[in-house]
């Protein structure tokens, strides 16, 4: 008698797969949740580049901060507004990125994350995101005052203390 071959994959082996890729997935999508968001956040402090700039230049070229979006260029700028972030000017010169819309997660949706002008000894503007620590001998712009309400968890490093 010839023993039969069997072609296939027993039970057993079939449970084991499933359970190795379970395992992957429960690692897997927390890992690109926060990639996802962390992405989300990058986008708004993108935004808020070429509000730094344009607060800076205001600031070089009267001795104030401004107190609006709408005080910068005469009065013809708005909030920039992304995919998944709106960005303004506050008092003091204060960016505020707002994090809302129907694309951005919902860990971060509605939070708000925010962008502190400071002088150093030498009058340079310095922007203080977050978290972050403020340099040792720098002064806060007047009337500033930012908001964050985002976990440090999905910061990038720059906004962390």
């Amino acid at each position: 008698m010839t023993a039969k071959m069997h072609k296939g994959f027993t039970l057993i082996e079939l449970m084991i797969v499933v359970a190795i890729i379970g395992i992957l997935a429960a690692i897997a999508i927390p890992a690109y949740q926060n990639y996802t968001i962390r992405a989300q956040i990058t986008e708004g402090l993108t935004l808020a580049d070429g509000w730094k700039t344009a607060i800076g230049e205001y600031f070089a070229n009267t001795g104030n901060w401004p107190g609006s979006t709408s005080a910068l260029a005469g009065g013809t700028l708005s909030a920039s507004v992304g995919k998944y972030s709106t960005v303004s000017v506050g008092t003091g010169g204060v960016i505020q990125i707002t994090y809302n819309g129907n694309s951005v997660n919902s860990f971060v949706s509605g939070s708000t994350l925010g962008l502190t002008p400071y002088t150093d000894t030498n009058g340079d503007v310095i922007w203080v995101c977050g978290l972050a620590t403020v340099a040792s001998g720098a002064s806060k712009a007047t009337g500033a005052s930012a908001s964050n309400s985002i976990s440090a968890r999905y910061l990038p490093q720059s906004c962390h203390s």
